[in-house]
This record gives structure tokens, sequence and C-alpha cells, in this order.
């Protein structure tokens, strides 16, 4: 007879488990030891064996499973068979169960006890560390998306095996014990009880989740009964009290919106100090970082308020679109996380109309944009061919991208069709599982339109057009390339769905655009272009994804319909972040972009000025030196009007839109260097630094008070710095914790920055919180950061895993802006990439040949310093 190790060939280096046998329940059993950073378990699954076998090939990892504690006993018998060989393939993160004999067809009961560590990685099940009076204690979370519930207990770990999930945890008597579903039962003994939960619908084993901690909450019920909590630290249960009140209108909204009733008794929402990403959607147990659930009324600032809403809003929408209707694998992961993204704005925009969510979801597309347009992006769908690759697309292309041809299908379809269509696609893959296809089918069957074949070319391809147009011989001439950030043109080719007007809103055409090069004789195209204010617009309002290239004279008449206000905002913020993008790759000039920045004199929308200074931002992190001068006096004298305007101190009864402004605004000047923004900005901090109820330095203030500050440090003065180290040691508020962190490495200083950087990796720095001070790090002192990563490369690759050493990757080497870094790069990860990084490196690497290749074009562009001065002096 083969053994188990002989056979475990025939099942490893497989990105699927084997069909053969299927889990229909679990009862999971778990014993977690809070002091000791430990746990046992026993789980005993339902199996339904469909073929043959005398193995059963599941996921586990990080646990220690002994072959005497596994045995299967067949339904309706009485006989137990004990497990001969169980075989542990770490590489694949499964376990290979080898019985003597054949198991028989039909169902049975798998049993297998265990024991793990409650590790420190944010991933499986893990510790997180809070304050209770003063005293440090641990609490016991679980993060099991993508593939880490393998980590807590051995499973079918693949969202098509979904089942049903009885869970009992054993806890000491103190703590608060949550999981998906209601407590049923709880038996106090001692200093231990026993909670048993409520069984749970059917569900995919990554939306499984158990939190033991000491925590306090608030709760409300929406109209139709269903209990909502929100769980904090304990003495934080305040700042909960936002993000209820939109989940109670949220789950109300879904309801409607889907046709289909929030399917648990209770939803639970809670704060977790150490989490990796920003908040995950288990089924009726939502986990967050703090920064994306607290709000506190006096110290959090309007972009947290906003922040909390759209995260809110995001993960409970995942109730149904993720947990009732699950992706099949996570090729189709887009599915879920493009979705939530794009309804969480549609849920945003439904409770505060104020914020203009519609234009701020342009920022969406432009990170979607970005990451799409190197050579190194990939598709929407995209093959997963083992559990390493997984983490690495929960990036802009699945969320950002995803959400975005999302809106520009609902745009295309209608409101109304789009949602009708999608509440049947829910009701017929309730409690299943679907692919991307079934999406399109149910959506091609309620419109009547050719969804299929319109999509395929945005989910099967990477990449996305930019559409030349230009007007010759009465007709309107459209050509569409594949845009890449090098200036190379890609070959694919898409069916787009092109908006267009001209001279007014009024008169709209709409048709698709399928070769690569057409023709169109528009009526009243000619007519209109006789007018003295005649501009055409592709892409009306930004709702489809793709850029547009405008020949000189079209270019040169847009300028003049933003000069005259003719433009909607998200037209506006389109015509400049296409420019800008072309101009990156080479398609043209810097100066015809700082003509187009300086038609923008006049704007007022938040969402336009907030990008035109991450682009003045972006400009001045590659300027040549002997540009610099020029070109911040050119930027500093387009933003300061706005500035002055909106001032440091709030207006009674202004909007959500001007406290994001003015913080915006104020940032950008402090990091260019203007002087009457620092000097302002020094003085209220010390004012602050005395008193923090201070009037003089609000939320919405503080972090460009506090860049500007590092503006004044230098190694031989540090005092800024100290006095920003001593604000974040007080705060007990992550919001302001991260608000500091993204301001200590904003100094011109490198030897400041370097012991910034060091921070990063002291213990009063949650590992969670790194990439903001790496964020933070100022256009002067890039190489300093990249100098920094690789001497501490090997600490980093054993403390960080999954996306947060992504960030480490991609926000230290993107930025680098010369060829001999791109190559210094390229040398030191050649014998450093492992599978869970590749692609993240390579996309890092090509951002810095595109850096490199722009800062020479720039330096190439004749008479700029003149241009500059001129272009100031107009301005």
């Amino acid at each position: 007879m083969a053994s188990a190790e002989q056979s475990a060939e025939q099942f490893t280096g497989r990105a699927r488990l084997p069909g053969f046998a299927a889990p229909r329940r679990y009862d999971l059993r778990l014993t977690p030891d809070l002091a000791a950073c430990a746990f046992a378990g026993e789980v005993a699954v339902g199996l339904a064996i469909a073929a043959p076998t005398r193995f059963l090939v599941l996921n586990a990892a990080e646990l220690d499973v002994a072959a005497g504690g596994v045995s299967y006993a067949p339904q309706g018998s009485d006989q137990v068979l004990q497990a001969a060989e169980v075989t542990n393939v770490p590489e694949d993160e499964i376990l290979i169960i080898c019985f003597n004999e054949v198991l028989p067809l039909g169902e049975g009961t798998l049993k297998i006890a265990f024991n793990g560590t409650l590790n420190d990685k944010m991933h499986g099940f893990y510790r997180s560390v809070y304050e209770l009076n003063g005293e440090k204690k641990n609490m016991a979370v679980t993060q099991f998306e993508p593939a880490d519930a393998r980590r807590c207990f051995p499973c079918w770990d693949e969202p098509a095996f979904k089942a049903v999930f009885k869970i009992t945890l054993e806890v000491p008597s103190e703590t608060v014990a949550l999981s998906n579903m209601p407590v049923i039962e709880e038996k106090v003994n001692g200093p231990t009880k026993i909670v048993h939960f409520q069984e749970s619908p059917i569900m995919s084993t990554y939306l499984v989740a158990v939190i033991v901690g000491i925590f306090d909450y608030v709760e409300d019920f929406t109209t139709d009964g269903t209990r909502v909590r929100v769980y904090t630290q304990v003495s934080k249960s305040a700042q909960g009290k936002f993000a209820l009140e939109v989940a109670l209108k949220t789950l109300v909204l879904f309801k409607e919106y889907f046709a289909v009733p929030y399917p648990l008794p209770k939803m639970d929402m809670i704060a977790i100090p150490d989490f990796a990403s920003g908040a995950m959607e288990n089924y009726g147990l939502v986990t967050y970082r703090e920064t994306a659930l607290l709000f506190d009324e006096k110290h959090s600032a309007a972009a947290n308020k906003q922040r909390v809403a759209v995260v809110v809003a995001h993960e409970l929408a995942h109730q149904w679109f993720g947990n009732l209707v699950t992706m099949e694998w996570w090729t189709h992961l887009w599915l879920n996380e493009g979705f939530a993204t794009w309804v969480s704005y549609l849920a945003a925009d439904q409770f505060f109309p104020e914020w203009n969510v519609w234009t701020q979801f342009l920022e969406e597309s432009t990170t979607g944009f970005k990451l799409d347009a190197l050579a190194g992006s990939h598709p929407i769908e995209v093959d997963i061919n083992h559990v390493d690759e997984i983490d690495e697309i929960f990036d802009a292309i699945s969320y950002r991208k995803g959400a975005s041809v999302i809106r520009m299908l609902q745009s295309y379809l209608g409101a109304e069709v789009f949602q009708k269509s999608l509440a049947a696609y829910i009701k017929r893959f309730a409690y299943s599982n679907a692919k991307t296809e079934d999406l399109w089918a149910a959506l091609e069957e309620g419109s009547g339109e050719p969804v299929r074949t319109l999509m395929h070319s945005w989910t099967k391809q990477q990449g996305y057009p930019v559409v030349s147009v230009k007007l010759k011989d009465g007709k309107l001439q459209l050509e569409q390339t594949q845009f890449l950030s090098s200036g190379s043109t890609g070959v694919g080719q898409w069916v787009v769905p092109i908006t267009l007007c001209c001279c007014s809103y009024s008169r709209q055409e709409k048709f698709l655009f399928h070769g690569k090069q057409e023709d169109f004789d528009l009526s009243g195209l000619m007519e209109c272009k006789k007018k003295d204010d005649f501009w055409i617009k592709l892409n009306v309002n930004q709702t489809s994804f793709y850029r547009v290239s405008y020949d000189d004279e079209l270019a040169s008449r847009l300028r003049y319909a933003i000069e005259t206000n003719k433009l909607s905002a998200a037209d506006r913020y389109g015509v400049l972040d296409d420019a800008y993008a072309l101009c990156m790759a080479g398609k043209q000039k810097l100066l015809s972009l700082l003509h187009l920045i300086a038609a923008f004199k006049d704007e007022t929308e938040y969402t336009v000025l907030a990008h035109t200074s991450l682009n003045i931002a972006e400009m001045v992190s590659v300027a040549a030196p002997e540009e610099l001068g020029n070109l911040k006096k050119f930027l500093i004298d387009f933003l300061e009007p706005f500035a002055q305007k909106l001032g440091w101190d709030a207006k009674s009864g202004e909007g959500h839109l001007n406290a994001l402004l003015r913080g915006t605004l104020l940032t950008a000047l402090a990091e260019l260097g203007h002087e009457a923004t620092i000097n302002e900005a020094v003085r209220r901090f010390n004012v602050f630094l005395q008193d923090r109820e201070t009037p003089l330095l609000p939320p919405d203030v503080r972090k460009a008070a506090y860049v500007a500050l590092m503006q004044t440090v230098n190694k031989s003065n540090k005092t800024g710095y100290e006095s920003l180290l001593q604000i974040y040691r007080e705060s007990d508020l992550s919001q302001e914790k991260v608000r500091v962190l993204g301001s200590l490495a904003s100094c011109p200083d490198p030897v400041v920055v370097r012991e910034a950087l060091d921070f990063i990796l002291s213990p009063e720095v949650r590992n969670q919180d790194a990439l903001f001070l790496l964020r933070g790090v100022c256009s002067g002192a890039y190489e300093v950061a990249w100098q920094w990563l690789k001497e501490n490369w090997d600490y980093i690759l054993g403390a960080y895993s999954g996306t947060l050493l992504t960030y480490f990757v991609n926000i230290t080497v993107s930025p680098l802006a010369t060829d001999e870094k791109g190559d210094d790069a390229e040398e030191f990860f050649k014998s450093r990439t492992k599978a869970s990084i590749a692609r993240t490196v390579k996309q890092s690497i090509e951002r810095v040949r595109i850096n490199a290749q722009w800062v020479k074009s720039i330096k190439g562009e004749a008479d700029l310093g003149n241009v500059l001065k001129a272009l100031a002096h107009k301005h």
C-alpha cells in the first residue's frame, strides 16, 4: 500500500483542492489562551464524499495536527476510521489525510483535533494588543480573507466550498466573545465560560469570524428590527455613534436596492487596534481599523468622517454582494471589491449629497488608471494559480478599476435597468457562488443590451484606451490605442461607450466605438463649430474608464470652456487628469499642461483643486534642481489665492468640502515651502502644544500644521520633531497618531528623515501604521527611504506580510526617478523576490523607469524657466 508521502505528490502544487469531498457543515470549538498566545481546537466536518478515495485533502497552515487526533465516521455506521497518516505540505498549505481503506460514498463526519499560535502577523487567528485601565492586554481576532481560515482550523478554505458553521468558544469569563451569529447559550464555570453561537447560514470559510476581548459598545435597531452594535475599546464607545447611524441607514438602503432583506439577525461592527487592511466584511461581524470606524466629534477631521461613512457602506454592501452571493474563485475577486467600492459611493451620495462624492469618486478612477497604465498591470479577471498570488490582487485594479467599469456599465444601461437586473442576480445566486459571466448574463437579460460583448474587453484584457479626437472635413475622427504611461503603445482594443456633448450639456450623443479608427458624422456638430464659444467634450462627466486626447484646436477650446466655467466639475477634473497623464507619457508638453493648470484660477470644486495640488506635488518631485525654483513659485502663486480665501479658521456654517479643501491646500503650500503658511502654522502649533483644546488648531488643519512644522526641523534643531513625538505618545486617538506619523518624514533634512524611518521599527508604531510614515517621505528624501529599505529588508520581510509588505515596496521604490535607481532596485530584488511580492516589485521598477523618462523629457523642453515666469506673472 502506498504511503501518504508517496501519494502526496498527486495533490501538491495545485491551485485548487480536489473536488471528491466537500464540506456541508463545521462544528468548530476553539479555546484561546490570551496570556500564552496559543489556542487549542477541534472541528467535526460533515462531509459529502462524491468519489471513491483513501485520501482527504484540505487546507491547514501553521497548525499542529497529530494523526491520532484524526478520524472519519461514515453516516449510518458504527464504524470509526482512524487516519493512518497525516501529511502537512507547508508550501501548499494543505493537509493530506490517508486512511487504510477507501471511504464509502455519501455523508460522514471528519474529526480533527489541533493546536495553534495566536500570531502577531494580523492574519489567521491572531492577537491584537490594547490597553485596559493602563494595562496592556491581548485580544484574540480573526482575519481570514483571502486564505487564512486554514491558520485557525483545518478546512476547505476556498470560496466555492460553502458550508454551515456552528461555533463554540471557551474563553476567560470576564471577556466578551463574538462571532458571526448571536449567542444562544453561555455557561460560566469559574474563571472560564463556554459560549455557544447560533448556527450560521451557508457561507465561505473566509467570512468566519471570532473575537475575544473586553469591549464597550453602542447599539440600536433598524426599522425592521435588526440589532446593530459598534464595539470599541473600553471608554471609546461614544466614538462609534456616527458609524452606528450610517450602518442603520445603509442596511435599510441596501435591503431596498438589492430587493433582498439583510440575511442575519444581527450586525456587529468592531474596531481592532491591530488590523492589516481597512476593514473586513465577515458575515454579521465586520472588523475595522480604528481609523475606519471611530469618529471623535472634537478631534477627528472631516476627511475622517467621510472615510468612516464610505468604509461602513462598503463593508455592509458585501453582506449581499460577496457574502450572500460569493465569487466562485479569486479570479472573480473584482466582483466583490469593485462592486462594493462603487455601491459605497451610491450610499454616501444618498446620505450626504452635499459631499459631492461622485466627483470625489474620480480619485478612485485615477488610482485605477495609474496602475493599469503599466505594462506590469493585470486584467480585472486574473488567473490565480497558487495561494501566494492572491494577496497582490487586492489592488487598484480589483477595487478602483473594478468600481469604475461598473459605474461605466450602470451609466450605459441606465440606473433603473441596472438596479433591477442586479436584484435579479442576487436572488438567483443567493447562498451560492457566481462568476463574472453570471453577472453579465443577468444584466444582458434585464437590459436587452450586448453586455458580454461590451464588457469582455474591459475585464479579460489589461489596460484601457486613450481615444484621440479631431474634427476633419466635417466629421469627428476617433482613434483608440492602448494607453501606457511609458509612452509606448499597447495592442489592446476595446468596445468603448462614447458619450459626447458640444457647447452645452443639453444635447448629448451616445454610441459604441468598436474599431481602431472611425469617422462619425454627427448632426449639428458643424453648426455648433461656427459658434465663438464652441467646445466639445468626450466621456461626459467622466463616467467611463478611458482617457481622451484632443488635438490642439479642441484642447484650446476646452481650456476656454474651463476659464468661462462651462464644464461640470467632473469634466474639469477629467480634462486635467487626462492632460497630466498624457504629459507624463511624453504625449504632451509640460508647457501645455501648465497653461491648462493656469486656466483653473477660478476653480471652486474641492475634488478638482485637491487633484490639481496632487499633480503639482508630483511635478515638483521630479523637477530638475535648476527648474525647481521657478516651478515652485508658479505653483505657490496658483494655490495661494485659494488658501487665502479659505483661511486657517472655519467660517460659520461652511460645508464639509471647504473643511477638506482647507487642509489639502495648506498642506500643499507647506510642502512647497511657502513661508507665510509655515510661519502661521508654527505660531498656531505652539499654542496647541500648550493647550490641546485651543480652537486655533482644529483637526482639519492639524496635518498641514505638522507638515509645516517639519519644514523648520533639521539635525541641529529637532524641537519640532520632538514636539510631534510628544503629541503622538500622549494621544490615544488612532486618527491623531496617523496624522503625526504622516508628517514626521516630511522634513527636508535627510538625517531627520532617517530618524523618522527608524521610528517605524520601534515598538511604539503598530505594524499596520508603518505605511503612513512611509507615505509622508517628501520628494527630496526618496533615495534616503530606498537606502533605509535595503538596509532593513531582512527585518521587514520577517515582521510584515501580505498587503503590508507590498506597501513597503510600492511606496519606497515607485517614487525614485533615475535609471540608475531602477537598475539598483532590479539588482536588489533579483535574489529577494518571492511570489507574494513579485508583481509589486515589477510594477514599482516600471514606475521608476517612467519617472526617469519624464524627468529627461522635461529637461529637454526649451525655455521652461521663461515660460514659468510669464505664466506666474500672468496668473
